[in-house]
Order: structure tokens, then C-alpha cells, then sequence
């Protein structure tokens, strides 16, 4: 029995009567729209909201006079208030273009200081808030044990799931504190394998013991601390799956999103979950494989989700629902019990109110949290305290102009003019501020020539130096992410490493010395923006000491990368 008097909602009475009469008042259809947390539509915006009546939009980066506008229209034309979500996983910038890039969650985790948590959320929440969002799809609370899972790695606080938790529980303090609500993903746990729930259902293989140890830990934690909302993933966990049923048969294991035992079972009767359960993008390809839509959305709420995120066709997936509810696939019991989750956590969250206000005066220009705040002060701490060095065997660092004047920069990951890059270029900051302090800067083109005719003498008499750069994100949608060398001989390879100082720099992940480990000198910069690059570049000058704490293993457990 769904109780709204305890946690995460502590509603009284009244309200909890209030909840009761508006859905006495719903017709079936604005019923059917509040199960849907769909992506922002691009036009008719008013008309969107009469027909579908969705329960929760989310957006992604836009200008924020745009995004501002976009809100304030569907807000105010909906009948019940939106949850208006985006992905603040590193930033403000996970809703507006103009937001700021905070840091990387992993680069979060390097500083081991929670209060840079805490401003992540503090200053992504109030960037957000000013525009009208309300929910964040963070923190992400994935443990990073696979270096080759291309979906975690830098997204995660790291491999240790004590330094999750504290840095969770500060982040979800920053959220809170700007009234967004606060949403830990993804249930039962990514980063076990190596595969991404975009492209597969992924596995969570880890015992019982070892995940209750793990991810039950964490996930027990912030439920008993009240976290209001959790997003379910594409992710399967046999071992519980096999507890909770064994007679179970491996044809019948389901990823978490389709799973009556993972989520009725595990998450809400084992770990004691009240509150509101959303899935992972349903568009992706790991939740649509499993089965055909016409049963996997029925499954999902019948598993004791409350809200599916995304569509395909809109209007196919809402008369899928509306026929399960008709035929009674999804009873009356459940589809009520999915409904009383999100009224009462837009009711206990701030979201609805008893008395109806105009979207207009809810949207606060200016938040209280940050007006004693330096934000770019704070960006430069962070990367102060976060970059590390991995490794300097030969002891290279510091360089300078008077030891090595003449540097070959190598740039791997930068994109071309007109190709896209989340993170932007790093390759011309690196260029211009080491011309900048003197040293004689040529930038690595192939020629085919070289390939076979460039000895190490001839090195030696144009280089004394050779700085890698990489700048080699991992992206949702893809497979693992490694350093793909020029084809030809793997000419822009550091082949000559034995007999020229080189520097390996990464600004986006940290696992490169996978391919690279017999490199003597290896530096984590974890967030690709000006200030971590700044930053960078004033510690291998020797201008700052090197701060940082590898919160995963940079090794990948090889011996060769140790050394």
C-alpha cells in the first residue's frame, strides 16, 4: 500500500486528500500523458500540451531565452505542472548553451573535496532553475569498475563507492537547495560492463554480495536520506533476478526496465524505495530489442515503474498504454498507484500547488545561492586540485624553454572545422600558450613521406620534446572509445618515445594508458575546458604542484603501465 505520509513525500492529510480528488477530476487520457516524460517538441508548443498532456518534458542545451520561452509556454497551458528535466550531470550547461561547465563528475570526484560536489549541483541548479527547470537526471551514481564501458568513465565520481556516495549526497544538496529535484541513475547499476545501454541491454554480473556491497549500498543510502526520484536503466541483474525467483530460467532474465523483480522486488521491497521511478530514454536501442513496444511499455509499468522517458511515435506508444489499461494489462490498482507517485512528488517537490500560479512568477531570475559566489574562481579550484599526474618515470616535468625549446605537439580527438565535439577543441590553447611562454611549437601533420623516411636522428634535430594531447571523449551511442592511431604504420604514434621526453596529456579520459602504457610521463585532466587546461599548462611549467587523486585505476590493471 503506496503510503504518501513518509518518505521521500511527508505529505499531511489534507494534501494527500487534495491528490486523491484531482485524479477523481483526470479524464483518461490526461491520466495516460502524466506516465510520459517526453523529449521538448520543436513546435506547436501550446498545441503539444492540449494534446498529449504529458507529465514531464526534458531538454537539451538550448539558448536560454529560447529554452526559457519554451517553458513558460507549456507551463502555463498545462493543466498540471510539468516536470521540466534536463541532464545537469557536470554543469548548467546540461540545459543552456550558455551555462557553465562545471567539471566532469570524475574530475569532481580528483579534487576529493566534497564542497566542489556540493557547487556542481549549486551552481548547475541555479543556472537551470533561472530558465524554469525543476528536475535533474543526476547525479549519476554508476560505479566506473569497466574501463572500457564508454558510457561511464568520466560521467561517474569514480570506482570506489564511498567516494560515490559522499560526492552524491553533496551534489544532491546543491540540487535541492535550488529546487530541483534531484534524480540518482541508473538502477541496478552501470559500469560493470563493458557494453552501453544505448546500443544493448548491458549487465550488471556482480554477486549478491558484491552488489549489495557496491550499488545496494549506495542505493540504500539515498533512499534512506529521501531521494525523490530514480531512473531505472536498460540494465539486467541476474543474480538478483535469480534470489528473488529461483526457478527463474535464463530466457526469462529482464533488464531492470522491464523487471516486476528487479523493481517491485528489489528496489522497492528489499531497499524500501517510495518514491518515484522513471526509465531510462526508451528510444534506446538496449530497452527496444528486449521485445516489441506493444508489450514492453505495458511491462515497464507493470514492473512498478511510474514514468516512461521518451517515445518513439508519440501517439503509438500513448494508444499502446491507453489499450493496456482498456484491456486490463495494466490494472486499475497499478496505473493508479503509478499516477498518486508523480502527483505526490510534483506536490511534496514544490511543482503543484493547491492554488494555481502562473509559471511567470514561479521562474526566479537570480538565485540566492549564488550571489556570494565566485563561479569562475570556483571552475579554476577545481581544476587546480583535480589534475593528476599519473606518472613521471624519467622525471620529465617541469619542462621548460631552457631544457626543451623546441616541442612537437601532437593532437588526437580535436575535430575538424564544422564536425562537432561536446567539449570543443583543446589542440590551439595548448599551441598558443606554449608559444606564448617561449617555447617553438610545431604541430604534427603526416606527411606520407615520413613515414618511412623520418629517423630518429631526424627527430632529434627538429624536437626536443613531444607533447600528446588527447582529447578523446566517450559518448553514449558508441562503443568502447580508444586511441585510433593514422592507419599507415600508426605513424603519429609515439614510436620514438625511447629516444625523445614525451608527455601524454588526456582531457577527456582517463584510461588512455591502456594503448600507450610504456610512456614514462602521463597526466589526467578529466574535463576538457579552458580552466583545466589552463591548468594543465601551468603544472607541467611547474608553476603549480600537480593536486589531483586518480579516483579509478589509470592503469587498467597492466603491469607495463605501472612501471
Amino acid at each position: 500500500m503506496l503510503d504518501l505520509s513518509i518518505e521521500p513525500y511527508n505529505l499531511k492529510p489534507k494534501q494527500i486528500d487534495f491528490i486523491k480528488n484531482k485524479l477523481e477530476t483526470m479524464s483518461l487520457d490526461e491520466k495516460i500523458g502524466q506516465l510520459f516524460l517526453v523529449i521538448e517538441p520543436e513546435e506547436n508548443l501550446e498545441e503539444f500540451i492540449i494534446k498529449y498532456n504529458p507529465g514531464g518534458i526534458m531538454f537539451r542545451p538550448g539558448k536560454s531565452q529560447k529554452i526559457k520561452y519554451k517553458i513558460k509556454t507549456m507551463m502555463n497551458q498545462s493543466k498540471i505542472p510539468l516536470f521540466i528535466a534536463a541532464n545537469l550531470e557536470s554543469g548548467g550547461n546540461g540545459i543552456v548553451k550558455e551555462g557553465t561547465w562545471v567539471g566532469n563528475p570524475l574530475q569532481i570526484a580528483a579534487t576529493t573535496d566534497p564542497k566542489y560536489s556540493y557547487q556542481l549541483g549549486n551552481i548547475s541548479g541555479s543556472e537551470a532553475y533561472k530558465v524554469g527547470c525543476n528536475m535533474s537526471f543526476s547525479p549519476i551514481v554508476d560505479i566506473d569498475y569497466n574501463f572500457r564501458n564508454p558510457i561511464t568513465n568520466t560521467r561517474t565520481f569514480g570506482s570506489d563507492p564511498e567516494v560515490i556516495l559522499k560526492m552524491a549526497k553533496y551534489q544532491i544538496k546543491g540540487l535541492i537547495e535550488n529546487n530541483i529535484i534531484p534524480t540518482i541513475k541508473h538502477f541496478p547499476g552501470d559500469g560493470v560492463d563493458e557494453r552501453d545501454q544505448h546500443l544493448v541491454s548491458s549487465i550488471n554480473s556482480l554477486s549478491l554480495d558484491d552488489w549489495k556491497n557496491s550499488y545496494g549500498h549506495i542505493y540504500k543510502s539515498l533512499i534512506d536520506q529521501g531521494i525523490p526520484s530514480i531512473m531505472v536503466g536498460h540494465i539486467y541483474q541476474p543474480e538478483w533476478e535469480k534470489k528473488l525467483n529461483p526457478s527463474i530460467k535464463k530466457n526469462e532474465f529482464r533488464p531492470a526496465s522491464t523487471s516486476k523483480l528487479l523493481i517491485n522486488g528489489l528496489l522497492r521491497d528489499i531497499l524500501g524505495y517510495n518514491g518515484l521511478a522513471i526509465t531510462d530514454a526508451t528510444a534506446m536501442v538496449g530497452y527496444n530489442v528486449i521485445d516489441s513496444r506493444i508489450n514492453l511499455l505495458p511491462q515497464t509499468i507493470n514492473a512498478g515503474i511510474d514514468m516512461i522517458l521518451f517515445n518513439k511515435n508519440i501517439d503509438e506508444d500513448y494508444n499502446i498504454i491507453k489499450e493496456a489499461i482498456l484491456s486490463g494489462i495494466i490494472s486499475q490498482e497499478r496505473f493508479n498507484e503509478a499516477l498518486t507517485r508523480i502527483l505526490a512528488t510534483k506536490l511534496s517537490q514544490g511543482i503543484l500547488r493547491t492554488e494555481r500560479l502562473d509559471i511567470q512568477d514561479d521562474i526566479k531570475e537570480h538565485s540566492k545561492s549564488l550571489q556570494n559566489i565566485n563561479i569562475k574562481e570556483i571552475i579554476d579550484e577545481i581544476a587546480q586540485k583535480s589534475v593528476t599526474l599519473v606518472k613521471d618515470r624519467e622525471q620529465l616535468l617541469p619542462i621548460s624553454v631552457k631544457k626543451t625549446p623546441r616541442v612537437r605537439l601532437v593532437v588526437l580527438g580535436d575535430v575538424d572545422e564544422g564536425g562537432f565535439k561536446e567539449g570543443g577543441k583543446v589542440g590551439p590553447i595548448f599551441n598558443n600558450r606554449l608559444e606564448d611562454l617561449g617555447f617553438q611549437v610545431t604541430t604534427y601533420k603526416m606527411d606520407f613521406h615520413e613515414v618511412f623516411e623520418e629517423g630518429v636522428e631526424d627527430l632529434k634535430e627538429k624536437f626536443d620534446i613531444a607533447i600528446y594531447v588527447a582529447n578523446i571523449e566517450t559518448a553514449s551511442n558508441q562503443t568502447t572509445v580508444r586511441i585510433n592511431w593514422i592507419q599507415l604504420m600508426a605513424a603519429n604514434a609515439p614510436w620514438f618515445m625511447a629516444s625523445i621526453p614525451t608527455i601524454f596529456i588526456s582531457t577527456a579520459n582517463p584510461y588512455h594508458l591502456f594503448d600507450v602504457p610504456y610512456l614514462s610521463t602521463y597526466i589526467n585532466g578529466y574535463t576538457s575546458n579552458p580552466e583545466t587546461v589552463e591548468a594543465i599548462i601551468r603544472k607541467i611549467i611547474g608553476q603549480e604542484i600537480f593536486e589531483g587523486i586518480s579516483p579509478i585505476d589509470p592503469f587498467c590493471g597492466d603491469f607495463v603501465a605501472k612501471n
